[in-house]
């Protein structure tokens, strides 16, 4: 296949006031360009503390810059006259900023790496930056196999599907998650993202550990699997598994939704689920944090490995990177009205935009460390 055939960057402007029907896309993928929403007026401030300065920035993940402007448009209408200006750069180069003081806070699909640390809490007048996971896009398995409408997978299978070791549809491996369905005698073409990735990343990170046996390759914003065409950016993949009878790809499922592609359940151990918000939920309450206390990294194998009946692990997390201290006093408070909005009011508007509302439990916990920062 010819990469530049489904190599073509789609592109999505976000503004406050157009919400519906806006896609996630990965970091490393589809939107580069600035975003700063526009607010609201006239709304009330009862329920939301108000606090600090009007203006913030950020910049980061592009995965979740449509989340971000959804936040941002509650948050005006909350705090009336409140804006934040967040430029969709990469998780890279939003953590950079972050730590040159550049921005109030990064967005990243990671969250801070070990020789990130020290140089953040310098950022942060010598106190700890928190990783603060906000926004959960999950990930679809978008197929096209004419006559299957219902297809179930593990990740076992789907490990052996992108590294070659299973080649077509009637393999007996998946014949057995799939009883009584008519398989087709036909090769499967697996599409990856042939360009750097969170989404790439964090598919890996879930055969890593949801598939230890069969997926030896590692993770990375890079494919490692060795099997399959590549296609650029998320609308790539959508077009190479729309173009290609026996294809089956990742794709962020706002991308998936939009484009209407047929996508498969996955079996856990406990049956196959399909790709709900609840399912999603189910997953991410399964998932542990590497420690106690307020910096909420963490543990994915424990999101990747689930075996809870009803989840739905294949997920993208991303996180805000904060400092717990040493922000000024309006920059504080302005950053805590933002963040606590959007956990509360902000997640109502996030199914439409193709990512899952925080579950309770895990609200509550992400809700006291921005209570505490100062």
């Amino acid at each position: 296949m010819n990469l530049n055939r489904f190599g073509k960057a789609f592109f999505v402007t976000v503004s406050a006031t157009a919400i519906t029907g806006m896609t996630l896309t990965a970091c490393g993928s589809d939107n580069n360009a600035g975003t700063s929403s526009s607010n609201a007026s006239g709304s009330s401030s009862a329920s939301a503390d108000c606090g600090g300065k009007n203006a913030v920035t950020a910049e980061g993940s592009t995965a979740q810059q449509n989340a971000v402007a959804v936040f941002n448009q509650v948050w005006g209408q909350k705090c009336a006259g409140k804006n934040l200006s967040y430029n969709p750069t990469g998780s890279g180069a939003g953590v950079t900023q972050f730590i040159a003081g550049q921005v109030d806070f990064a967005g990243s699909d990671s969250p801070l790496s070990k020789d990130q640390v020290d140089p953040a809490a310098k950022r942060c007048a010598g106190n700890p930056a928190w990783n603060l996971p906000l926004v959960f896009g999950p990930v679809a398995l978008g197929y096209n196999l004419p006559g299957v409408d219902k297809l179930a997978i593990n990740a076992d299978v789907l490990a052996k599907i992108f590294t070659g070791a299973i080649s077509n549809w009637n393999d007996p491996a998946i014949a057995a998650l799939n009883s009584g369905a008519s398989l087709p005698d036909q090769k499967i073409t697996p599409i990856y993202r042939s360009d750097s990735s969170g989404t790439t990343d964090n598919f890996q990170k879930y055969l890593t550990a949801a598939a230890p046996e069969s997926w030896t390759k590692g993770a990375g914003k890079e494919f490692q699997g060795g099997a399959g065409e590549g296609a650029q950016k998320s609308a790539g993949v959508v077009q190479a598994v729309q173009a290609t009878p026996g294809a089956i790809g990742y794709v962020e499922k706002g991308f998936a939704d939009q484009a209407k592609l047929t996508v498969a359940q996955i079996d856990t151990g406990s049956g196959p689920v399909a790709l709900t918000d609840e399912s999603a939920k189910v997953a991410i309450d399964s998932a542990k944090f590497a420690s106690d206390g307020n910096d909420l990294k963490l543990d994915l194998n424990s999101l990747y490995a689930t075996k809870a009946a009803g989840a739905y692990p294949l997920m993208l997390a991303t996180y805000e990177i904060v400092c717990s201290k040493g922000y000024d006093a309006d920059t504080a408070a302005a950053v805590k009205s933002f963040l606590t909005v959007a956990a509360n009011d902000g997640q109502s508007g996030l199914a439409a935009a193709g990512y899952v509302p925080l579950p309770d439990a895990f609200k509550q916990r992400l809700l006291t460390a921005v209570k505490a920062i100062q």
